[in-house]
């Protein structure tokens, strides 16, 4: 049986990645996320998009921050019924926040592995080749 270096070269040009487990949804699979696959030489881009994406969620969990501890603005019933009323829901927005960074990093760290993976695959595979050639 002749080695195919060509069909070894086209499964290394594709990369599948699956995507963070939903923590509010119960695993019916019993597997992650779902996933997707990407092309190797667009991981890079792949990962800076996903990567600057965490700093706007950063930025947002300052925000929500504020949101969820707001302050009466004075001592009457309106005010009080306002703080009452804001809270909530700001805090439901900073919980929210957390969770989506947490996919985020998740999502992020299962790339950056992905990627190490492709250049240790790109290793071995130019290994083999070359002792095929050898013979």
């Amino acid at each position: 049986m002749a080695y195919d270096s060509n069909a070894e070269q086209n499964r290394q040009e594709k990369v599948t990645v699956s995507a963070p487990a939903n923590p509010d949804k119960p695993s019916t699979s019993g597997g992650g996320g779902g996933g997707f696959t990407f092309d190797k030489d667009k991981i890079d881009g792949i990962i800076k998009k996903w990567t600057d994406l965490q700093v706007e969620l950063k930025k947002d969990f300052a925000d929500a921050n504020l949101m969820a501890n707001v302050k009466a603005p004075g001592k009457e019933f309106a005010s009080g019924d306002w703080e009452k009323l804001a809270n909530p829901s700001g805090k439901a927005f900073l919980e929210q926040n957390q969770k989506m960074q947490d996919y985020v990093k998740n999502y992020i760290d299962q790339l950056t592995a992905a990627k190490q993976k492709i250049a240790t695959n790109e290793a071995e595979t130019q290994s083999s080749l070359n002792k095929h050639k050898a013979v």
